[in-house]
């Protein structure tokens, strides 16, 4: 019960010839919320790409729910419970909300059922149901593509930036979210630029710095390696 639902284990990848990760090991425990925090360019966005399926490392493993799942297409993770909600919300701006949510009944879920879980975590977004999606608010957005990726209930849930272009008072609304949706069973690995608005929520942090994992632990004791890591120190 208490092994991991996600874990790199020396993990190498990157782009062609030009190597991002060397070596990465991350654990993310069930029901957990785990922040992945390090600079701009320091492979955070390329490890959530590996364990997503869409980059293939060079060398290492990855496992979900303890099985090696090595080649295994991106589509084929989702169906089993690892979703992805990538920088940038991933939304299509030109349906309504409902239309939104309605897409993810394509795995196989009745609307009725997305439509319960979305409302019910986000109350707003039944305010908007005929409201296209990108007339939203960017706070609203993150919303609706975290609703969406809630539909399948995930196992594993993968954050990369929520906070990107949020006021402060959003993406405190948004973790506070984040944490309940970890409470409730599913896994959390998120990915953050601004790593203090996701400490507060996090089980576990670690900091990563030109493809390599420098510290893990709680966030307390990882708070205080924040600024050399940023900095280069």
């Amino acid at each position: 019960m208490n092994a991991p639902l996600l874990e790199l284990r020396s993990i190498c990848a990157g782009y062609g010839t030009i190597e991002v990760l060397h070596g990465v090991d991350l654990v993310v425990p069930p029901s957990s919320v785990v922040a992945l925090l390090g600079p701009n360019g320091a492979g955070k966005t390329t490890t959530l790409s590996v364990a997503c399926g869409l980059i293939q490392p060079t060398a290492g493993t990855v496992l979900v729910a303890g099985r090696n799942v090595a080649g295994v297409a991106p589509e084929v993770l989702a169906r089993r419970g690892l979703v992805t909600i990538p920088e940038g919300r991933g939304i299509f701006p030109n349906l309504t909300v409902r239309e939104n949510l309605q897409m993810a009944t394509l795995a196989g879920t009745r609307l009725a059922a997305v439509e319960e879980v979305a409302y019910g975590r986000f109350p707003r977004l039944a305010e908007r149901q005929t409201q296209v999606a990108g007339t939203l608010s960017g706070g609203e957005q993150q919303m609706l593509a975290l609703a969406r990726g809630l539909a399948v209930d995930p196992a594993v849930l993968l954050l990369d930036e929520l906070s990107m272009g949020l006021a402060p008072l959003i993406v405190e609304e948004l973790y506070g979210i984040v944490a309940t949706i970890a409470r409730s069973g599913t896994s959390i690995l998120v990915v953050e630029q601004f790593a203090r608005t996701v400490l507060g929520v996090a089980d576990i942090a670690a900091i990563m710095v030109n493809g390599v994992i420098r510290s893990v632990g709680e966030p307390a004791s990882i708070e205080s390696e924040l600024s050399s890591a940023y900095l280069g120190g």
